[in-house]
């Protein structure tokens, strides 16, 4: 969340950013609520000041066995009088505090303004888009043939959008999330995770997932526990609460989870196949950093998650989002898509992104500046490092062959214990 502070010093900027956002503008109530609550605040202690004089005269008073009971009963109304204005505080504070988590995070001025994910800026891009001498199947058609996946099953089991990835598929799977955090690890630059994949509450609130994107999320009633959405919910959590020293940044964390998203705004978009599931696999990258250069780290986590397509020589581009594509919490997002030459599209496998102090706010993680031993708010990020149905896509697509089968790039080829995807 923004600092209150800076909304009441700041109206305009936060106002700008509402639209710029398409998000909600409620700022107008927020100062308004802080203006009561101030009132409120110094009605309670004006009272309070009045009640402790009166208190403090009994008490002499009592000593001396003077009759107190006039001051007895000024002392009760003027009590009541207090819990009166306490209740009105506490129904505005609680408000208060509602409002404060529509206020979305300010765009960082790199970022360009738009009106929807069209007007996001490409940036670069990286490879060649493969050349074929015959017609290029989709992932479906090559699922025909070689059995990566079930949908129909996964349906029976469960519902639809969770597939059963099964024979080599499910070994593609699992030879992919190794490679992955082999990448990521091998140089003891992240430390990895296994995190939970329920979450509580207030997990969920400190990483921004609501209470905008409730209706998004699998919940379990009994025990108010989510299903995670994804793996920054609980690795960005994993210091909510703490105070940390300036030598202990940054932190740097991946780990491998499923997520889970309802995505019930999403019916009717990308139905068939692995372009849409509600249950799908991701190597997570979670950085907790020196607010200083905090937007230079941006830049080598977005590397960090290009090194995997760079790998797997799959041909991506790199665009950044503009204000009304950009996320809730978010300052500044690069998104990372890959060419799909039998779907002959551009898919989304990484997005990665600046929180700056928004989520560290929300979830009470400091630091203690060793400059001015103040303590001061870290700042958060993250990135796919990359999430698992699109990488196969357009990795089953680009590695084809005119027979049906599917090579392996040399990367990934000991972790699968072949090169070639044949029909078996």
């Amino acid at each position: 969340m923004l600092d209150l502070k800076f909304i009441v010093q700041n109206p305009n900027i936060v106002k700008k950013a509402c639209i710029d956002k398409h998000e909600k503008d409620n700022i107008d109530q927020i100062l308004d609520l802080n203006r009561m609550r101030k009132i409120y605040v110094s009605e309670r202690d004006s009272i309070r000041k009045k009640l402790n004089g009166i208190s403090g005269e009994i008490g002499k008073l009592a000593k001396q066995k003077i009759d107190i009971g006039s001051l007895k009963t000024e002392a009760a109304e003027i009590s009541a009088q207090v819990k009166s204005v306490e209740e009105k505080l506490r129904f505005v504070e609680e408000n208060l505090g509602k409002l404060l988590l529509t206020v979305p995070n300010i765009p960082h001025p790199d970022v360009p303004i738009g009106e929807s994910e069209n007007d996001n800026k490409f940036i670069r891009d990286w490879g060649k888009p493969r050349e074929f001498d015959f017609e290029p199947l989709n992932h479906l058609e090559l699922n025909e043939k070689l059995k990566i996946f079930d949908s129909q099953r996964g349906a029976k089991i469960t519902g639809s959008f969770f597939p059963i990835f099964t024979g080599q598929g499910a070994k593609l799977v699992r030879a992919l999330v190794d490679f992955m955090l082999d990448l990521h690890t091998s140089t003891g630059k992240y430390t990895e995770i296994f995190p939970p994949y329920l979450v509580n509450r207030a997990s969920m609130l400190g990483t921004a997932q609501l209470p905008k994107l409730e209706n998004d999320m699998y919940h379990l009633d009994d025990e108010d526990y989510f299903l995670i959405p994804t793996g920054e919910v609980p690795m960005t959590n994993f210091h909510r609460g703490e105070t940390l020293t300036e030598d202990e940044l940054p932190k740097y964390y991946c780990g491998y989870t499923a997520c889970f998203r309802r995505e019930a705004g999403s019916y009717g978009k990308d139905t068939k196949g692995l372009m849409r599931l509600h249950q799908f696999d991701k190597i997570e990258l979670v950085k907790i950093v020196y607010p200083d250069n905090s937007f230079d780290e941006l830049e080598d986590l977005l590397s960090d998650a290009e090194k995997v397509l760079q790998k797997l020589e799959l041909h991506y581009r790199v665009i950044i989002l503009c204000t009304a594509d950009l996320t809730f919490g978010s300052a500044k997002t690069y998104d990372i898509e890959l060419w799909s030459p039998g779907s002959k599209k551009w898919l989304e496998v990484s997005s990665v992104s600046n929180l700056t102090d928004f989520q560290a706010r929300r979830m009470n993680t400091r630091f203690r500046s060793k400059t001015d031993n103040k303590l001061h708010y870290v700042h958060t990020l993250n990135g796919s490092g990359v999430a698992l149905p699109r990488l196969i896509i357009a990795l089953l697509e680009t590695y084809q062959n005119a027979d049906g089968t599917v090579g392996i790039p040399s990367a990934l080829a000991n972790y699968f214990g072949s090169d070639i995807i044949i029909d078996t």
